[in-house]
């Protein structure tokens, strides 16, 4: 579950951002390169090609301590991302949970059953999303910057 952190850069509507990490590694980066860029349906058509799964992406009213989660059942997944975030934070949301849905998917049950805590794959999941972000941001930067 995406939530919101105690290290920000700033706060907005009551959500506190993060700032980005110092680092992302070079797996994150790598994996990033072939979802940036894509608009929703082209990531929910790889997401599915990737998972089997028929995907939907819901934004949802929650409350400010929880930017989005996912849901799995059978052969269905349901993303839901909080409606009240800014459009590029709901974006970074959805590359959180998707890649809980692509890398994490024995769930919590699993997570459990092994040493690795929990906390560990909430990492991973950011460090995809803040990779993914960044070179959009990057991106629109070099745009708006023309």
């Amino acid at each position: 579950m995406m939530a919101a952190s105690d290290s920000s850069s700033g706060n907005r509507g009551g959500f506190v951002f993060p700032a980005p990490p110092e680092y992302i590694p070079e797996w994150a980066e790598r994996e990033a390169n072939s979802w940036t860029g894509l608009d929703e349906f082209e990531i929910l058509v790889r997401a599915e090609e990737i998972t089997g799964k028929r995907i939907e992406i819901t934004c949802s009213l929650l409350p400010e301590s929880t930017w989005g989660f996912h849901i799995v059942k059978g052969h269905r997944a349901g993303i839901f991302l909080n409606r009240r975030l800014p459009d590029q934070w709901k974006r970074f949301a959805l590359f959180h949970e998707l890649y809980h849905l692509l890398e994490h998917r024995k769930g919590e049950s699993f997570w459990r059953r092994t040493a690795t805590p929990l906390s560990s794959f909430e990492h991973q999941a950011d460090l995809f999303a803040w990779a993914v972000a960044l070179k959009e941001w990057e991106i629109c930067w070099k745009e708006s910057s023309l």
